[in-house]
Parts: structure tokens; sequence; C-alpha cells
């Protein structure tokens, strides 16, 4: 039984999520805090049962907690050390459905808990090694301002106000309902926001960063940022309505801080999944990458080990230097701030890079782990390599997750990628399915 995967705990809430697992996982995490915890959620239905059962497991292994109610994820980050917290806890499940939710797990400095803390945390729960009864119970206690205390974090790294422009955000009707659209306004940008209702029962449905189009739609001219459920993503469309993803946004920023002397070391951090168009890019640029496996926990990672100022992922989780995890409101902060001091649209910034196309295919297996030991796949593998040479790329990986192999190709030419991407996804089928 696996409990943590990729971000946390997720599932279905009520039925593989319960109120007595949340409460067992916070008991197990509970061991040599030595703070309280800081528990923060977006706007599932299923929040305020979850997070009151990740306090009371708290509370029953004698340490305090904060709730912050309904906040983003970097509110989360932010505020557990601000408060001295042991601990930090977002109860959300991103960018999944709302009948889903999730626990993460943050450490005294805002950092997403490292997979070896995860496992002892899960060992914990399922040998029922937590804490027993302390001698004193912990207490449970509302932050009424969190909000406003975020917020005024948020105003403290923006560069100035953002007068003159006009955006329309997206809030996916979680996290960042609230505080997205008071942000963006209080530094001056003519805002509307969509999607912004707060009972959770729509949270991610059609709309946000999983389904930009939407936000491109009602831009119509203006540039637009969609957030996620807990607000860790952003993804931006440009003036004329496309879709500006991690790569692009990274692009846009990279060249942004190496013209103005702020990128140390000429360096960024990517992912394997980054599109081919942006390592071109960066490379034309003359900045060095860093790759690091598919995750914002590993973009973090290696920011710190490589003095890097910006890492990004292609999903919308960007990280800058001295964050401890993503923020989609920093995000798009910094981008209308690119704008601004440029100048100039983001249809214009984006031009940095061009997008390769990119097919991803995910195959069934029978058996995780049997691709390492596929020879025919690689000889395949090797073989469009070869062909496709300088002018695409090819990455087979397993799912971390799941039973399944991904297969993702890119090309200059999309027929190519199509063709490439479902030849080699044929064989792993034929092989491992």
């Amino acid at each position: 039984m696996k409990l943590f995967g990729t971000d946390g705990v997720r599932g279905k809430a009520g039925v593989d999520l319960t109120a007595e697992l949340a409460t067992g996982l916070a008991r197990a995490f509970a061991v040599d805090l030595t703070g309280p915890a800081v528990i923060g959620r977006d706007t599932r239905r299923s929040g305020p049962m979850l997070s009151a059962a990740v306090g009371a497991g708290f509370a029953a292994a004698g340490v305090d907690s904060i709730d912050l109610g309904i906040v983003p994820v970097g509110a989360v980050s932010v505020l557990t050390p601000a408060l001295a917290g042991g601990c930090g806890v977002m109860v959300s499940a991103s960018h999944n459905p709302a009948d889903d939710n999730g626990i993460k797990f943050f450490t005294a400095d805002g950092s997403k808990l490292h997979p070896d803390a995860e496992a002892i945390v899960e060992d914990r729960y399922l040998t029922a090694a937590s804490p027993g009864t302390p001698s004193e119970l912990g207490h449970q206690a509302a932050l009424p301002d969190a909000e406003d205390r975020y917020l005024d974090y948020l105003r403290s790294v923006a560069t100035g106000a953002l007068d003159g422009l006009s955006v329309v955000l997206d809030c996916a009707n979680g996290a960042a309902f609230s505080v997205a659209p008071r942000f963006f306004s209080a530094l001056g940008a003519e805002v509307e926001a969509i999607n912004v209702e707060s009972d959770g029962a729509r949270i991610n449905e059609g709309c946000g960063a999983v389904h930009p189009e939407g936000l491109a739609a009602v831009a119509a001219g203006r540039v637009g940022l969609a957030f996620d459920g807990d607000a860790d993503r952003c993804i931006l469309v440009d003036e004329d309505g496309a879709t500006c993803n991690g790569d692009v946004i990274l692009a846009v920023l990279a060249k942004h801080l190496l013209d103005r002397g702020d990128l140390p070391g000429g360096r960024v951090v990517i992912t394997v999944m980054a599109n081919l168009g942006l390592r071109l890019a960066l490379g034309d640029l003359g900045i060095e990458v860093v790759e690091t496996p598919v995750g914002d926990r590993h973009v973090t990672e290696a920011l710190r080990a490589h003095g890097a100022a910006i890492g990004a992922e292609q999903s919308g989780h960007v990280v800058f230097s001295g964050q401890a995890t993503g923020d989609g409101l920093l995000t798009g902060l910094r981008v209308l701030e690119a704008m601004r001091d440029t100048g100039s649209p983001l249809r214009e910034l984006r031009r940095v890079m061009t997008e390769y196309p990119q097919v991803l295919i995910n195959v069934p297996v029978k058996q995780r782990g049997a691709l390492a030991d596929a020879v025919a796949v690689w000889e395949a593998v090797a073989g469009a390599e070869s062909a496709l040479g300088d002018a695409g790329r090819i990455l087979v990986r397993e799912s971390g997750t799941e039973p399944l192999v991904r297969v993702m190709v890119e090309a200059r030419q999309q027929s190519d990628a199509d063709r490439v991407a479902q030849e080699l996804a044929d064989i792993v089928e034929d092989r491992l399915g």
C-alpha cells in the first residue's frame, strides 16, 4: 500500500481520502514537531472536513494548529515560517476534479516534504506507530487575517505598480478566487475575474490552468492568467488568445532576467518534459540548462543546488530563487512586470521561443519496471532518434504512479511527431502491454 504519490496523498474525498486517514496521517507526521501546524485548504466541499480532521490529528498528538482557511498553497508555504510553524499542510487536490481532495505536507521552512520523509510518515501510519495520547492535547485556532498577510507578502515582493495593464484572471473556482483579484487590483491593473465561485462544487471544471481555452475566449486583446485549484500553477494567454505554458513563461522570464543582469550563473532549471523549442531558445541566449525529473519539488531542489534564479515545468509550475515552492500568483506577477518593464505585449515577448509540436501517448503496460529491459523498444527509440536528428527529440519513460509508459516525441513537423510517437507506442504496447 502506497499512500503518497508525486504530490502528497490524493483520492476521492470520503472514499479513498477519509477523515480517519487524514487524522492518522497528521498524528504520524506530528512526531518531533517543535511548532504549530499551519493548515490551509482550497474551496472543495470536502475541505472543511479534511482540514478539521488534520487539525484533530495534530491535537491528539499534542500539537497546536493554525487554520488559515481558504488560501493558495503559496500562502501556506510563506506563512508557515512566518508563524514559526513546525510544519505546513495544504488540503487540496490541485488541478483534480471537485470530488477529489488531497493532503500536502510542508517542512518548517515551507518546502514540500521530501519523499524519504513521506515514506517515514507513511510507515508510521501503516504500522500504527504514531505517538500515544500526550499529557496535554493540542489547541486549534483560526487565523482570520491569513489572506491579508499573504497579500502583504505578495505586495512586498512586487517591483512596482502595474498601472495601464489590463488582465483577466481565471481563478478556477479555487483557492485564488478572492486574493488574486485583490492583489492585481491593488497593484493598479485593470482586472476582470472569472470562475470565482467559492463553494468548490465546480473547481477546475472546464476552467483554470488545465482549461485555458475558456480564458482565451474572454480575454479578447488582453492578457489572461489562469490558476489551478490551489493556485500553484499559472498558465497565461496572450493578447491573441495563444496559450503560454510553463516553457514559454520560462523563456520569457529567463530572457528578461538575463537582459537585466539578474540571472546568476546564466542558468535555469527545466524538466525532462521541456519542449525542444525552449532548449534551443535558451541555447541561443547562451543560458545553461539544468535538467531534472518531472515534479516541481525536483525543480526547487535543483535551484538550490545550482544557484539558479528560476526553474519551471511545462504545466505552469514556476519556481524562483528563494521560494520554497511554486506560487501561481507570483508567476503571473513576474510576467506582467516583464511586460511593464519592456513596454512589450506578451504576444511579442513570447517570440523568444518557437514551440515544437509535441505528442504524448500513454501506453498501459502489464508490469511496472519492465521498460528498462525491453531491448526491442530501446532499439526502436535509437532508430527513431537517428532519423529525427537535431530536428526532434524522444523521451520514453515509465509513469511514477501508474502502470503506464509515456511516449513523448517532438519534431519540427506535426505529422512527423504524430507518426513517430504512434510507431513507438505500438512497439511498447506489443512488447509490454
